[in-house]
């Protein structure tokens, strides 16, 4: 696409978005919306995002709040595409990383804002044993697989449903993985509900069920950052986790399980994301910042308090809610200037951050490791909250 349609792509995408705002307005900064609409949402019209690679149709769904918080998302890859958010002086702002056309997804994207599956985070050189059988997955990520593969579920169509709940308004994806995709086995029936609470908190709920035993572990990827600009290293972040999963040079985990205590990875005591980044620590150094599993505090399967990140600038707080053991804490440690986001930023080195909990990478392959193992008759659960507040 030449840069002419580019930006006749953007002209459309935001005119539709002014389109959806006026059409919607009436009802979504009313509260109880959904009750008068009898648990139904009908105003909430997707918009033209362009084609996926197969031709398939890209949309782009918009769900409010009674607070004016929006968020968009996109059935191609679930992608979280932008969440507005007042700061503390009641001034919305976009606080996640993206693009403003899916050509960009298509071709440069770090998995800004996707669901991640089937195996969110990395598997040693692609591989697993299962029932006595081995499996070979792509290295992706050479030399191990990383979320999912080469086509992830962050680059596939998902079937969209939008709604309405008692908590809010809903969008309902829905992606049927077929045995043997990306090397995995069995057939995989994932459903994924965003809701946008009027307590500002977007609630995506994983469900799964299988037909023959695989592994499963998915997460969100979305890249935050709470000013809306800038590197993200004056960020405030409280991980509620004692212990750590370690990693090697190519940032497969060890098997061990270490404390925190007295190392760079202790965030008990909320600290700025640069206040030991760049401290002579040999897990830093093979990150090439912060990209490890922590072992959360709260027992697994109960939504409990991941980590909460503040940024002093805007006021503005994000809480970390999940079910899952682990959370990968990433410090866009990758990004190096080579992508252009919405609105012509140039995405550098550490100008996001992630929060994407998780069972711990590579667990097929550590015994000690809670299992990530479905059988058929099982159904996965997992929940994950991000709540936005201001200081």
């Amino acid at each position: 696409m030449d840069l002419k349609n580019m930006k006749m792509t953007s002209k459309l995408v935001w005119l539709a978005v002014l389109i959806t705002t006026v059409v919607t307005t009436g009802c979504a900064t009313r509260s109880g919306c959904c009750t008068e609409h009898g648990g139904r949402c009908s105003m909430m019209s997707p918009m033209p995002f362009g084609t996926a690679p197969d031709g398939a149709p890209v949309k782009l769904y918009t769900l409010r709040n009674k607070n004016g918080m929006v968020v968009r998302i996109m059935n191609y890859g679930g992608i979280i595409q932008s969440i507005m958010v007042p700061d503390k002086n009641g001034k919305l702002g976009d606080v996640v990383l993206g693009y403003d056309n899916i050509n960009e997804y298509l071709t440069n994207s770090p998995y800004f804002g996707a669901l991640i599956g089937r195996y969110g985070n990395r598997i040693a050189k692609g591989r697993f044993t299962l029932d006595g059988v081995s499996y070979q997955l792509a290295t992706n990520n050479v030399p191990n697989s990383l979320h999912g593969g080469v086509r992830g579920f962050d680059k596939v169509i998902w079937q969209a449903q939008p709604g309405c709940s008692d908590q809010g308004q809903t969008l309902k994806l829905t992606y049927v993985s077929h045995d043997g995709e990306e090397g995995y086995p069995g057939q995989l029936t994932v459903t994924a509900l965003y809701t946008l609470t009027d307590d500002n908190a977007i609630r995506l709920d994983y469900t799964a069920t299988c037909d023959r035993d695989t592994v499963l572990n998915l997460t969100q990827h979305s890249y935050f950052n709470l000013a809306g600009h800038g590197d993200i290293l004056h960020d405030i972040v409280y991980i509620n986790a004692d212990k750590f999963t370690p990693v090697d040079s190519t940032l497969i985990p060890t098997g061990e399980i270490k404390p925190v205590d007295g190392t760079p990875f202790d965030f008990r005591t909320p600290t700025a994301v640069g206040a030991r980044i760049g401290e002579d620590n040999e897990q830093l150094k093979f990150a090439g910042g912060y990209d490890q599993n922590w072992v959360v505090n709260h027992p697994m399967g109960e939504l409990g308090l991941d980590a909460r990140v503040t940024d002093p600038t805007t006021g503005r707080v994000l809480e970390v809610w999940s079910t899952e053991p682990g959370l990968q804490f990433y410090t866009g440690n990758f990004l190096n200037g080579t992508m252009t986001g919405k609105g012509g930023w140039v995405y550098q080195f550490r100008d996001a951050l992630t929060m994407e909990p998780q069972h711990y990478p590579d667990s097929p392959n550590h015994p000690n490791f809670p299992t990530t193992e479905l059988k058929p008759g099982e159904v996965y659960h997992n929940t994950i909250l991000y709540r936005f507040s201001v200081k």
